[in-house]
């Protein structure tokens, strides 16, 4: 091992443990020193990325997502027309419209899929897997609503910016024990607690999306209560040996559920007031 003196008592100062503890402190200073307000919630993020780039993130990304899932379905279809008109109805009469994004919603040519995603500045996914197994408006404004969320919210620009905090100090963990004999041990321990802060981030995304997109769907007419129906729809796929890709990146339905009925009590709706709106056309 070798050591570059500044000997304190015949000891000495390891460089590859001052380079890492360098990387590790601008990352962290870079992370926290970077804090916008949302343009639509108020709240202070850790977000380097303005809105505009945002949007121009999404918009170059879209058409690679599309085609690695069928490919967009024509808009003359009558069931790419309802995603439309559900997206641009939950924009039109939510808190959504105050935000500065560009929302275009496209329902994905892919029949074996069972998801739904949304790109940074506006770009929003849904299946004809998922889409086929709805049943009514309320329950697309549902699906639709949190992925709405999570652009409100950006979710997708505090991962970006949280990934690159965290890939840095697990790159300055493993240059700093890069020269013990636990060094890779270290590094190991350093990035499963990284992958478990990312999963806690992504749950907590996940939950607040679920709340916005009750919120959406419940200021644009529909009644909340079709996301527990989607929930169970979603239930019922994975109880049937089948693993909804829309479960790998979103938290136990069953939770959900109990989190979705807690919202509702929580801000109680008159229900003849809201909708279910028509079947979807299949």
């Amino acid at each position: 091992m070798t050591y570059f003196g500044y000997g304190y008592g015949g000891g000495g100062i390891n460089l590859r443990m001052i380079i890492g503890v360098i990387v590790i402190l601008f990352a962290i200073i870079s992370y926290y020193g970077h804090e916008s307000v949302n343009p639509t919630t108020g709240e202070k993020q850790h977000v380097s990325m303005t809105p505009d780039a945002e949007i121009s993130l999404g918009l170059q990304s879209a058409p690679q997502m599309s085609a690695q899932m069928g490919g967009d379905v024509p808009g003359s279809d009558p069931r790419a027309q309802e995603v439309e008109h559900i997206g641009d109805l939950l924009v039109a009469r939510s808190d959504a419209k105050n935000s500065p994004y560009r929302y275009q919603f496209h329902l994905l040519n892919d029949t074996q899929t069972i998801n739904a995603f949304a790109l940074p500045g506006g770009q929003i996914f849904i299946t004809l897997g998922l889409y086929e197994k709805l049943s009514d408006d309320a329950e697309l404004a549902g699906v639709l609503g949190h992925e709405i969320g999570h652009v409100v919210e950006r979710h997708v620009a505090q991962q970006i910016e949280q990934s690159r905090l965290g890939q840095s100090i697990v790159l300055g963990t493993g240059i700093a024990a890069s020269g013990r004999r636990d060094g890779l041990a270290t590094w190991a321990l350093a990035d499963l607690a990284d992958q478990m802060v990312q999963l806690k981030f992504s749950r907590e995304d996940e939950s607040q999306a679920d709340q916005r997109g009750l919120q959406f769907m419940t200021e644009t007419g529909y009644d909340p209560r079709a996301m527990i129906d989607v929930m169970e729809i979603l239930k019922e796929v994975s109880a049937g040996g089948g693993e909804p890709e829309f479960l790998q990146t979103h938290p136990d339905p069953g939770n959900r559920i109990e989190a979705i009925d807690s919202w509702m009590s929580d801000h109680p709706f008159l229900a003849s007031q809201l909708t279910r709106g028509y079947p979807l056309p299949k």
